[in-house]
C-alpha cells in the first residue's frame, strides 16, 4: 500500500463498529480454521445456533474476506443496512456475478436470480442477513463495541507515542514498512496507491487474517477502509464489565499474559502458570508481539518472551 505524505496525514479511525460489516466478518470467521485456540469454541457454538435460512450467505461471504461489498454496507443500524443492501441490487454487474459465482461453494442458480433482481431471491437474502445477525452479532454487540473502542484507544495511544508508522505496522504481525509503502506478506498479492485519499482504520473483533482494503463510504474517490483484526478478538472479551482498563483493552487472559511477562518466560511456562493451553499461550504472545508490547527471542530450543518498555508503560498506566 503506497502512501503519500497527504495520505499519512489523513489516517483516521472509524467512530464505531457497523452491524453488517461485523456480520460479514463473523460469517467469514466462522468458516476459517486459523486461531483455533481463540475461536474454536465460538465457531462450534455458532455452528450449532446458526439457522438454516442464514446459510445462503455462505455463497457470498467466503473465508478469505474478499467479499462483494454491497452485502457489507457502512450503515449504523441493521434496518438502514438492509435497505442499503436492497438498493444496491440494480447496480450489480455481470462481472461481479462471475467473480462471486466462481468462489461460491454451492449452486450459482440463487446468485443468478439475485443478480436478475428476482424478488424471492432478494427476500431470501434479507431474511438470511437478519437471521444471521440475530444469532451472530446482536447478542454480542456490547462486547463488539468494547473490543472496537479498546483497540481504537490503544492505537491512538500508540500513534501519539510512536507515530503513524508504528500504529499501522501493528495491525498485523507480517506488516512492515519500506519507505512510505506498507507491505503485508502473503497471498493474494496486490498493490494499491492511495493517491492522497487517506485511510480509515476499522478494527474488527471477528477478523483473523491480514488487513483487508476496501472502498470507503464516500465511494471510489474517497478514503479507503483498512479493516484489520482488533487487538482483542470477540471470544476473549468478557461478557460482563471489565475489571480494569487493561482488561477492557486486552481481555482478562491476555492482560494476565502481559503482566506475567514482567519476568521473562517461555511459552510453556506461560501456559502452565496461567492454566491455559499451549496453543492459546502462543496466540496471545503472537498478538502482543505484533502490538509491540512484548519481545520474543530464542535461547537454544527455548522461546523466551518479555515485556517491552511500551508494555511496561501500558501496565503502569492501567491501559
Amino acid at each position: 500500500m503506497h502512501f503519500t505524505a497527504e495520505d499519512l496525514l489523513n489516517v483516521t479511525f472509524a467512530s464505531e463498529p457497523l452491524p453488517l460489516v461485523e456480520l460479514g466478518m463473523a460469517m467469514v470467521a466462522w468458516q476459517r480454521t486459523d486461531e483455533q485456540a481463540v475461536f474454536g469454541r465460538w465457531r462450534n457454538r455458532l455452528g450449532r445456533e446458526l439457522p438454516g435460512r442464514a446459510r445462503p450467505l455462505l455463497d457470498l461471504l467466503r473465508p478469505d474476506g474478499d467479499n462483494p461489498q454491497f452485502v457489507e454496507p457502512y450503515a449504523r443500524t441493521l434496518e438502514e443496512g438492509l435497505a442499503v443492501v436492497r438498493e444496491a441490487g440494480p447496480l450489480l454487474t455481470p462481472g461481479e456475478l462471475h467473480r462471486v459465482a466462481a468462489r461460491a461453494p454451492g449452486s450459482a442458480s440463487w446468485l443468478r436470480a439475485l443478480w436478475a433482481q428476482d424478488r424471492e431471491a432478494w427476500d431470501q437474502l434479507g431474511g438470511a442477513l437478519r437471521s444471521a445477525y440475530e444469532v451472530a452479532v446482536a447478542p454480542h454487540w456490547p462486547r463488539i463495541r468494547q473490543s472496537f473502542q479498546a483497540d481504537v484507544a490503544w492505537r491512538s495511544r500508540l500513534l501519539a507515542a510512536h507515530g503513524i508508522k508504528a500504529c499501522l505496522a501493528g495491525t498485523h504481525p507480517l506488516a512492515a514498512w519500506a519507505g512510505t509503502v506498507l507491505e503485508v506478506d502473503g497471498p493474494p498479492h496486490y498493490e494499491v496507491r492511495l493517491g492522497g485519499r487517506g485511510l480509515l482504520l476499522m478494527p474488527s473483533p471477528f477478523w483473523t487474517g491480514r488487513p483487508l482494503l476496501a472502498e470507503g463510504p464516500d465511494g471510489p474517490d474517497g478514503r479507503c477502509v483498512l479493516l484489520y483484526p482488533a487487538l482483542t478478538p470477540l471470544p476473549l472479551v468478557g461478557p460482563g464489565p471489565a475489571q480494569g482498563a487493561l482488561d477492557a483493552l486486552l481481555g482478562r487472559t491476555r492482560a494476565a499474559v502481559l503482566q506475567s511477562l514482567i519476568e521473562q518466560r517461555t511459552t510453556s511456562e506461560l501456559a502452565r502458570d496461567l492454566d491455559i493451553s499451549l496453543p492459546s499461550a502462543s496466540e496471545h504472545t503472537r498478538t502482543l508481539r505484533a502490538a509491540g508490547l512484548i519481545t520474543t527471542e530464542r535461547d537454544g530450543k527455548a522461546v523466551l518472551h518479555s515485556v517491552t518498555s511500551l508494555g511496561v508503560d501500558l501496565l503502569h498506566s492501567g491501559g
